[in-house]
């Protein structure tokens, strides 16, 4: 008897078993593709929801900036026109500012050097302090002491700003006659810190500039110590691990990262020394002079002047007020504009091409 042929068809394929039940085909040489199941629509719709909703919040809130600035500099612009028109276009290089008397006379050649002195020596003293303070916080004092001193430069920052004024006239006017004194000795020859008019209250754009810098100087500490702390700690143990000191660290790997936040610290105090008022309006003995000896009694800033004169001024006054606003309006929006040209170029230290 012949056995059955139990050779394999002459097709295989014919009788083979599908490739997806095949157990050579499920062995680990072929990886498996994890399924993965659609999530329900009800909840793949409420997360397309939320994703709208925030992104219409942000763009919402981006151009509403935008309208209010807008909005503003339209202001601004409308009320000034009649005044600068007045005044013949030549109140940027006018001397005076008097309202009162007709026809108004309304410079701001005074006002602009006031302003740009005070704020130069506000952020002159204010910076390097700031940034020191900032660096002792985050990387040198203790954890203890690192935080009780942050409360308190949180807690300055909150001060009001007639506070300032009151202990700046009461307390820091007595106290800078001599510090004015040892200036004129030993750095008159600079022409800036010459007296020629020394008085027994020296309210002048010198005192300013160290009252604002005192007002300033939280503002700047508070976010610098904030971009310190974002530092990559790898950048430091890469350091030490190469030797380097803790002045070597901080000046090659935490200031450089920084730089970018530094300045935009600095800007952000920037602007509160440009626009400060009541501070300014006690310590100061308004007078509208032209001259560099910031350590004589007098001078006056553009926000100072505002305050002053606004209670007074008549409906034409108040355009010239307001044309004066304009001016420092201008002066901001130029100076955050350098600003951040100069972020811009830092770009690499900040991490926005990450």
């Amino acid at each position: 008897m012949e056995l059955p042929d139990t050779a394999p068809p002459s097709n295989p394929q014919e009788k083979s078993e599908p490739d997806d039940l095949r157990p050579d085909l499920l062995s680990s040489s072929a990886p498996a593709t994890a399924v993965v199941e659609p999530a329900p629509e009800k909840l793949r719709g409420v997360v397309r929801l939320g994703d709208r909703l925030f992104a219409g919040a942000s763009r919402g809130s981006g151009i509403l900036l935008l309208v209010i600035m807008a909005a503003i500099a339209a202001f601004l612009t409308v009320r000034s026109v009649h005044a600068i028109g007045e005044d013949g276009g030549n109140f940027l290089t006018t001397q005076g500012f008097d309202i009162t008397d007709t026809p108004m006379v309304f410079g701001m050649s005074a006002l602009v050097l006031g302003t740009a002195v005070s704020a130069i020596v506000a952020m002159v003293l204010a910076v390097p302090i700031s940034v020191g303070v900032a660096l002792f916080i985050s990387h040198l004092a203790p954890r203890r002491l690192a935080q009780g001193l942050g409360y308190v430069v949180d807690l300055l920052a909150a001060v009001p700003s007639i506070v300032y004024g009151l202990w700046g006239a009461l307390f820091l006017v007595p106290h800078m006659l001599g510090v004015n004194a040892w200036l004129n000795q030993y750095f008159g020859w600079t022409y800036v810190f010459k007296q020629q008019l020394p008085g027994d209250q020296p309210r002048s754009l010198f005192t300013v500039g160290v009252l604002l810098a005192i007002m300033v100087l939280p503002i700047i500490t508070a976010v610098s110590r904030e971009i310190f702390l974002q530092v990559p700690r790898a950048h430091e143990e890469a350091a030490l691990a190469l030797g380097a000191t803790r002045w070597e660290v901080i000046r090659t790997s935490v200031l450089p990262f920084a730089r970018s936040g530094i300045i935009s610290a600095s800007m952000l105090g920037l602007g509160r020394a440009l626009g400060e008022t009541m501070a300014v309006a006690t310590v100061l003995s308004p007078q509208l002079t032209l001259g560099l000896h910031i350590t004589d009694p007098g001078g006056s800033t553009i926000a100072q002047n505002i305050a002053t004169q606004f209670g007074e001024a008549s409906s034409d006054g108040l355009d010239a007020l307001i044309a004066s606003g304009l001016v420092l309006f201008v002066i901001t929006l130029l100076v955050n504009g350098g600003a951040r040209l100069i972020i811009a170029r830092r770009k690499e230290y900040s991490g926005a091409n990450a």
